[in-house]
Parts: structure tokens; C-alpha cells; sequence
């Protein structure tokens, strides 16, 4: 007889496009005996393996200290909601460079985080620039397993409306057929395909620092 292997998971901006798919994925899984949700409010969701925990990522002392097995990192805002390109920063690079160390402290096995295509830290987008500068934290944080994943354009249902978001995937998702070769990596994702790919790569890539791009993505 098989021995079930019990995990326990973490997912920060549960509440998100990539958050939410990656909570509804591991719930269907039930090796998933605890699925840990730091934020500032909690998912819609009534299962008793999800734990809330309340949090504005700039302290992470009431997570768990030790046993969890992988960390999903889907963060991320606009300028325009956060407020100002500072609000932005506070999310998208403080945040989730907390929780990387946070993760690191804790022995998480597995930290995978959502970045972006194009991201560099010396773009002249601040977008990009922003999350270039995060990934190059990451990679010092001294996690036992790094994930980077770098989507284009993502397509899903969000709670909130992003009108430029959804102008693009109106022109680019009819279109998306025609995006081969060196365009491939510009073509839109679901989001639902790109958390399944996220928790693939939990499990699969293991002992280095990864960088996985658009269209490998799209390939998983």
C-alpha cells in the first residue's frame, strides 16, 4: 500500500486572477492537508484546509515558522490602483521580497513567484524595471528552490476591471494562433493554465534557480 504524502502549501494573493486558480487547483488535491493564505482578506472559499492569516506582508511573524512544503507567490497590482508608483512598489517588489525571506527562514522547499515578461532590472518601464529588481533579490534570498515565471498577457475573469487588460486580450486572443516562433513568447496565457504550470514546476524543478519564460509556459 502507497503512503499518502501530506503537504502543505502557501498562497499569497489567493484573492487574485493566479491566486485563485492556483487555491482551486490544490484544493482538488488531497494531498493538500493545509493550504496557508496570507492578505488582507480571505478567499470565498469554505473548505477547513485554507487558513487565513491577516496581513499586509510588511510583517510575517504569525505565518507558520516551519512545515510548509511550497510557496506560491502571485502579488501583484496596477499603478492606477495602487495609487502611485510607491504604493505599487510596496506590493509588487517589497511584499513579495518579505515573503521570499520569509520562506527562506522557514525552509520552504519550493518558492514560486509570478513576474513578467520583459521584466529587467534596468528597463526603462517601471513596470518591468520593478519586477527585473525583484527577481534579482530573489535570486540572493537563499531559498532552497527558486521559480521565476514570466507570462505575457493573462487572460481570466478578475474581480476587478483592468481596461487596458481587457482591450488587449480583445485584439490579442483572436490572434493568438498566428504568434509563432520568435512571437510565441508574446502570445496571451490563461491563467489557469499558467497555475497549473506554476505547481508542475513545484514539483519538477528542483536544485538551481529557474527563469521560465512565456512560451515555455505555454508548453506545460
Amino acid at each position: 500500500m502507497t503512503n499518502t504524502i501530506h503537504k502543505k502549501a502557501l498562497i499569497a494573493g489567493s484573492t487574485g486572477l493566479v491566486g485563485n486558480e492556483l487555491l482551486q487547483i490544490l484544493l482538488s488535491d488531497p494531498r493538500y492537508i493545509e493550504i496557508h493564505v496570507p492578505g488582507r482578506r480571505a478567499p470565498e472559499v469554505s473548505d477547513p484546509r485554507v487558513i487565513f492569516h491577516p496581513t499586509d506582508f510588511s510583517q510575517l511573524d504569525d505565518l507558520p515558522q516551519n512545515g510548509i512544503n511550497e510557496v506560491y507567490c502571485a502579488l501583484g497590482t496596477t499603478i492606477k490602483k495602487a495609487g502611485s508608483k510607491e504604493q505599487f512598489r510596496l506590493i509588487d517588489f517589497d511584499a513579495v521580497v518579505n515573503l521570499a525571506r520569509w520562506a527562506a527562514a522557514a525552509e520552504v522547499n519550493h518558492f514560486v513567484v509570478v513576474s513578467s515578461i520583459g521584466a529587467h532590472p534596468k528597463s526603462s518601464t517601471f513596470y518591468l524595471r520593478t519586477k527585473g529588481q525583484m527577481e534579482q533579490v530573489l535570486k540572493t534570498c537563499r531559498l532552497k528552490n527558486l521559480t521565476i515565471v514570466r507570462p505575457s498577457l493573462l487572460l481570466g475573469n478578475r474581480e476587478e476591471f483592468r481596461l487596458g487588460e481587457k482591450i488587449s486580450a480583445w485584439f490579442m486572443k483572436p490572434l493568438g494562433f498566428l504568434m509563432r516562433g520568435p512571437l510565441k513568447k508574446y502570445r496571451p496565457i490563461e491563467a489557469t493554465q499558467l497555475a497549473k504550470a506554476m505547481i508542475h514546476l513545484a514539483k519538477t524543478k528542483l536544485g538551481d534557480t529557474f527563469v521560465v519564460e512565456n512560451e515555455r509556459l505555454l508548453d506545460s
